[in-house]
């Protein structure tokens, strides 16, 4: 998954405003204790990050 991809998906689920409060501010255990961001400075798969938001947010699965 490219980061543009990612990007799109998280401001299409929850907005531009929010999705980009939500990379910086929430914190995901399944990321081991690191913020969206974090994460992808860290270089995890965005997937397994996509996966993570998904899962805390009770994403539907047909959107995911």
């Amino acid at each position: 998954m490219r980061l543009s991809h990612f990007r799109e998906l998280m401001e299409g689920e929850f907005g531009r405003i929010r999705a980009g409060s939500l990379a910086r501010d929430h914190v995901f255990s399944a990321l081991g204790g690191r913020t969206v961001e974090q994460a992808i400075e860290d270089g995890f798969d965005l997937r397994k990050v996509w996966h993570a938001v998904c899962d805390d947010y009770d994403v539907p699965q047909q959107r995911r």
